[in-house]
């Protein structure tokens, strides 16, 4: 499984952007799909991720700081994977990563993943 994110940028405080994540390979309705992000200086940090349970379920999960902001979905048609942001924070500045894997309970721990994206970067300024 190759991951592609983008739809990172800069944006003012208060503003919105929609991270996608094209993935190209087998099996992606059955991954969990997540995204983590990385300040300067900090580690990589849980932002939410999309859990398949069974038939067409899926279950959101949110970090504390993102919750009421942002919102993850998929189109397992098109196999991507989408992050919107909105009411984005200075704090929201970092490479934001996508990831897949067969991740069930631990979804928040990183590297229970085995497939990352290149990073796209978000900046929001004050």
């Amino acid at each position: 499984v190759q991951l592609q994110a983008s739809g990172g940028g800069l944006v003012q405080a208060g503003g919105s952007l929609r991270l996608s994540c094209a993935a190209s390979g087998r099996n992606f309705s059955s991954y969990t799909m997540g995204w983590f992000r990385q300040a300067p200086g900090k580690e990589r940090e849980f932002v939410s991720a999309v859990r398949w349970f069974v038939y067409s379920t899926y279950y959101q999960h949110y970090a504390g700081s993102v919750k009421g902001r942002f919102t993850i979905s998929r189109d397992n048609a098109k196999n991507t994977v989408y992050l919107q942001m909105n009411s984005l924070k200075p704090e929201d500045t970092a490479v934001y990563y996508c990831t897949a894997g067969s991740v069930y309970s631990d979804y928040r721990i990183a590297d229970k993943y085995t497939y990352w994206g290149q990073g796209t970067l978000v900046t929001v300024s004050s």
